[in-house]
């Protein structure tokens, strides 16, 4: 047999040798088993660099021995990558980038090298970007205490550093240290929105612990019509406008026939309890014609929308969410 000939074998062969290497089967009986000599067995395990036992189930967005095993046949028969790539399932720019990180140093792609390789990345720990380079945190601290955002910052280290690629980060990583304590910047809010946690999407609770939504939310498809047409009095619109560092915050409210508009100062906060009472103070002033309608968004300070109903006579409608 040729010296080289052990990488002859059909990847059908490799793979049968190699699920038996993982049952625990010696490799000379797992060789003896798929009809190779024990030495092109022993050839085909050195040239794999380790091999990992244990196969732990991992998630599809990632590759699977399958999907490697699937490229390496593809390219062997000059397959193009992006035939392999709609044949497995996956993007074309990760299939480009598998292959060029798990390849080995010679240039070929060899599917148990490969598996291995990021087997074995996924096991090493990993520091966080933030937690080892001292500097970096400083940098973005001060940039953080001069209210930019992550996202500006993120840019900004990318054109003032253009050849340190350690310090170009993504915004999520910058987020994640803020959230993480990794970053924190002590005479004032880390971040300009002033959360140091990060909020749960979808439903969920306001921090006065309030949900987000009420069920009996009427919407701005149930209004009477002679709101539409701006003939009669009384039917007005509202807004919630916060100032920089959520240090204020008023509310506006527009008339909207006459155009009146009137400046609703909220001293105390902009929670549901602290808006709704601004509001019943404010509408109770003004006589019963007055007070028809009021339409806001649907956002968290309105959840006590029927108390104000209830203390003011008016009708509330939310706009549709999302909508300008």
């Amino acid at each position: 047999m040729a010296r080289y000939a052990w990488n002859k074998a059909s990847l059908q062969t490799k793979r049968r040798f190699f699920e038996l290497i993982r049952q625990g089967i010696s490799g000379q009986a797992a060789s003896f088993a798929v009809g190779v000599s024990p030495s092109c067995g022993s050839l085909w395990f050195i040239d794999a660099d380790r091999v990992s036992f244990i196969e732990h189930p991992i998630s599809r967005r990632y590759f699977s021995q399958d999907d490697r095993i699937e490229i390496a046949e593809g390219l062997a028969v000059g397959e193009k990558v992006a035939a392999i790539a709609d044949r497995i399932g996956k993007s074309l720019q990760s299939v480009y980038r598998e292959i060029k990180r798990n390849s080995k140093p010679d240039g070929s792609y060899q599917p148990w090298f490969a598996h291995n390789q990021a087997y074995l990345r996924r096991r090493r720990p990993r520091q966080h970007r933030f937690a080892a380079d001292e500097e970096l945190r400083c940098v973005v601290a001060g940039k953080l205490r001069l209210e930019w955002s992550p996202a500006q910052i993120a840019r900004w280290l990318r054109r003032r550093w253009p050849k340190r690629r350690s310090w170009h980060v993504c915004v999520e990583t910058i987020y994640e240290a803020v959230y993480r304590g990794l970053i924190v910047v002590a005479d004032r809010m880390t971040l300009r929105t002033g959360r140091v946690y990060r909020h749960r999407r979808g439903r969920g609770r306001t921090r006065d612990g309030a949900l987000k939504q009420s069920t009996n939310m009427k919407t701005i498809h149930e209004r009477p019509a002679a709101v539409e047409s701006r003939e009669q009095l009384g039917h007005w619109e509202g807004d919630l406008i916060i100032g920089s560092g959520l240090r204020s915050a008023i509310a506006t409210l527009v008339e909207r026939k006459s155009r009146l508009t009137l400046l609703v100062p909220l001293r105390d906060g902009h929670t549901a309890p602290q808006v709704g009472d601004a509001l019943i103070a404010t509408f109770t002033t003004l006589p019963p014609s007055l007070r028809r309608t009021l339409t806001w968004d649907q956002g968290n300070e309105m959840f006590h929308h029927e108390r104000i109903e209830r203390e003011t006579g008016l009708k509330i409608y939310f706009a549709d969410a999302h909508s300008p």
